[in-house]
């Protein structure tokens, strides 16, 4: 006889009933919250499969509020309002309040956003932070008194967990499709970017090209802070003005950086894009939500945005509703999907 398998947590018995865990988290907060026919079949996996929470754990952990603080650098950025609002999403659907923040690019107030949620005693906190400009320390000792998983961006051995996009993978793939396709891509990017994911998208591409037996060519240029559009302007107008490019195909480090190459290229009466014969053509990361709307539309990588916030999302929940902390870290990374469109 096959031996049954153990059941340990609610993501065990996510796993084995077939119904999600924040519908199930959400049940065990409060039965009517959820249809009879969802509850239902709720009670009928607990009976079959014998499960019982922990409930001295969850008795524990509401002591705490039902709020989950969600921090992100830049609110005024589609690409991360997009990002919050899925993880928003399934805080809601797993019975919590989220609270969300913007950090606004500055490091002081993500640290002032962090001790705000202190005071409301949250249950756990999902923050995706500024990166390179993060204060670290002060962010380790906050993550050491509050359940924390961090989405989007990394800092090494800080939280419970971090949940985010594969960039090692993604750039690959993108490298690999524009060699194929014209020349091999130049890399744009900003000498000191703000966000580590800028970092190991360099490396990722130093190593594609490498593999793929091609010079690298890193045009990188300066600016500060998070107003990328700006930099990326100025930086491709610069660009542009040179006698000659090394490549015609330009490979930016994001789509906002891309969107303003786009605006110098056209200000510079470069065309580019499929069909523009001896013109340019101009890929991003990221696929942000103004991506499909630029002329041409942008060529670009697309993160997973729905997984990577359900991902955190029950990375968080399972700590809370465990009332286990100090686990090994564990990280989850997504793949990035190709997106073709006329810039490339």
């Amino acid at each position: 006889m096959t031996k049954p398998r153990q059941i340990r947590n609610m993501e065990d018995f996510a796993a084995v009933s077939g119904i999600s865990r924040p519908t199930i988290s959400k049940y065990f907060n409060d039965p009517d919250s959820v249809r009879k026919s969802t509850r239902e079949r709720i009670e009928a996996a607990l009976e079959k499969f014998d499960y019982r929470p922990n409930m001295f754990a969850m008795n524990q952990n509401r002591r705490l509020t039902k709020n989950i603080g969600i921090v992100v650098p830049n609110l005024s950025d589609p690409f991360f309002a997009e990002l919050a609002r899925q993880v928003e999403m399934n805080v809601i659907a797993a019975g919590f309040r989220p609270v969300l923040l913007g950090s606004h690019g500055d490091a002081e107030q993500e640290i002032q956003n962090l001790d705000n949620l202190r005071m409301m005693k949250p249950a756990g906190v999902l923050l995706a932070p500024l990166g390179r400009l993060s204060d670290v320390e002060r962010i380790e000792a906050f993550t050491r008194a509050v359940p924390t998983v961090l989405f989007d961006a990394n800092l090494d051995g800080v939280g419970e967990g971090f949940v985010g996009s594969d960039n090692a993978q993604s750039v690959g793939l993108i490298v690999d499709y524009l060699c194929r396709t014209g020349e091999p891509p130049l890399f744009f990017e900003m000498k000191t970017p703000a966000n580590p994911n800028a970092y190991k998208r360099r490396a990722a591409y130093l190593a594609a090209m490498k593999r793929l037996g091609h010079a690298p060519m890193l045009v990188q240029v300066e600016g500060e802070g998070w107003d990328f559009e700006a930099i990326g302007f100025r930086g491709g107008s610069e660009l542009l003005a040179r006698p000659s490019l090394p490549s015609n195909t330009v490979l930016c480090s994001n789509d906002r950086l891309a969107i303003g190459f786009l605006s110098a290229a056209c200000e510079a009466g470069v065309r580019v894009g499929l069909g523009a014969e001896g013109g340019l053509r101009v890929a991003g990361h990221d696929d942000h939500p103004f991506s499909r709307y630029t002329c041409p539309t942008l060529t670009t990588v697309s993160q997973d945005y729905v997984e990577i916030a359900r991902r955190s999302a029950e990375a968080l929940l399972e700590i809370i509703e465990s009332g286990r902390r100090g686990r090994e870290r564990t990280e989850t990374l997504f793949e990035g999907r190709l997106v073709m469109r006329r810039s490339a």
